[in-house]
């Protein structure tokens, strides 16, 4: 979930499907329209217009960042997912978009979140409080938190769901997938279909509150017992399918941590690191959605504080497979096998052609050198990213074009790339290689002894 910061302020979401299709319509309409006066008035000055700079114009990029913003839903939540806070990566215009959905967290006003709890709680609810701040602590594209204490004693954080979210999913992600092949800063080639619509499924199983109770709850078995962790509780009997009650858990954003110690730093992100692989190779139960704001920090017991469990994923057993492979050919700087492993997953395919597989292997080998060369990866030093940069950016512009992946690769690359994004904001250093073996050997060990079996 996203921080409620000063300048967020009470707007309703619009809930029905026509409100929210004549938004996104007001939106293009508005935007065509200044691209029209753009182009004429470029043609009056001799110049030849270009589509993609009259499309990404400052009043074009406020227009479309506010309207989301507004809207939230599903698109505002494409427009997040496009970016975990990867302004190095994205063109300078898009990142802006992005900058303003994270930092314009607008909630519901009381009397609209007032209609939607009394839709779903028992009449006369408010009587079983003692307190409940209409006024959100966290607003993100599907809902917002409140803090509320209950008369038998309970501190609960309640999150409540956008009303007309789920509803409006199809559609707003079909317009939003206009708006972005209008923008002209997709790839000549690029299918962007199957995307959308595994974001589509993704974000119909965000919106199911039931679903992620089982999920908040199966994360807080999972870690019973770990220390380094907190998992809020859940509280079921005030939860419903738009609404999840948990214990309210203190902490404070991660990424303000840049002013701890270099130790504490280091063991946050190892931690974070660590729980990644389990996830991956023990639990094969993923929560995908490595946003900063899923991740608070409790300084008085040293706790991290795992938030948000709507994106949480049962993993393809063939695809962790294949990922373990790839682990180890990399590390063993195993060429062929690279290669053969990175084909299976569809990080290339046969259509790809052979100086963009090699280009390919060649940025893999990249990683996987700088892995085997330092006891300790230091992530503060952007080396690494620019190297990255700027072989994604040569082999984007010498004709490149990325096959469809199945979607729990681009989840799991996605959560890989978030815990990069969060360990270089905590400027940590990390023994990656240490814990890779670790889950490496002991998951080969463990098939091993079954296969005995």
């Amino acid at each position: 979930m996203t921080d409620t910061p000063e300048k967020s302020r009470a707007l309703s979401v619009p809930s029905s499907r026509i409100s929210r299709l004549s938004r996104l319509g007001a939106m293009t309409a508005g935007v065509a329209g200044n691209m029209l006066v753009g182009g004429v008035s470029q043609l009056g000055r001799g110049q030849r217009p270009v589509v993609r700079d009259l499309l990404l114009t400052p009043q074009n990029i406020s227009r479309v960042a506010d309207q989301l913003a507004k809207m939230r839903g599903a698109a505002m939540k494409i427009g997040q997912l496009m970016s975990m806070d990867t302004g190095d990566v994205l063109p300078p215009e898009l990142a802006g978009i992005m900058a303003r959905l994270r930092d314009d967290a607008h909630f519901m006003p009381p009397a609209q979140l007032k209609k939607v709890l009394n839709t779903q709680w028992p009449d006369q609810w408010l009587r079983a409080f003692t307190s409940f701040d209409v006024r959100p602590i966290a607003a993100a594209s599907i809902g917002q938190v409140h803090r509320a204490k209950l008369k038998d004693g309970r501190d609960l954080a309640i999150k409540v769901q956008y009303p007309g979210v789920a509803q409006s999913i199809d559609s707003d992600v079909a317009n939003v997938g206009a708006l972005m092949r209008m923008s002209g800063l997709l790839p000549k080639g690029f299918e962007l279909a199957p995307y959308l619509e595994e974001g589509r499924k993704q974000l119909h199983e965000e919106t199911d509150y039931t679903r992620e109770a089982t999920q908040l709850a199966q994360f807080g078995a999972l870690l019973e017992g770990d220390m380094r962790f907190v998992v809020p509780q859940l509280h079921s009997d005030w939860s419903t399918p738009d609404i999840l009650a948990m214990s309210y858990v203190e902490g404070i954003p991660i990424e303000q941590l840049v002013d701890a110690s270099q130790e504490e730093r280091d063991r946050i992100a190892t931690d974070l690191v660590a729980l990644t692989l389990k996830e991956l190779f023990e639990f094969g139960l993923m929560q995908t959605d490595p946003n900063f704001a899923n991740y608070l920090y409790d300084r008085g017991s040293k706790q991290i504080v795992l938030l948000d469990f709507g994106a949480t994923r049962v993993l393809d057993q063939v695809i962790v497979a294949q990922y373990r492979r790839l682990l180890v050919a990399g590390l063993a700087d195993d060429v062929q096998g690279l290669h053969d492993v990175m084909q299976e997953i569809g990080f290339v395919n046969a259509d790809t052609k052979q100086p963009h597989v090699e280009a390919v292997l060649r940025m893999m080998r990249l990683v996987f050198g700088l892995l085997r060369d330092q006891k300790r990866v230091d992530f503060g030093n952007a080396q690494l990213s620019q190297q990255m940069q700027a072989e994604g950016m040569a082999l984007a512009q010498s004709g490149f074009i990325p096959p469809p992946l199945p979607i729990d690769v681009l989840l799991l690359q996605r959560k890989f790339g978030g815990m990069f994004l969060l360990a270089a904001r905590l400027n940590a250093k990390v023994d990656v290689v240490g814990l890779l073996h670790a889950h490496l050997h002991e998951t080969a060990a463990k098939t091993e002894l079954g296969a005995a079996k």
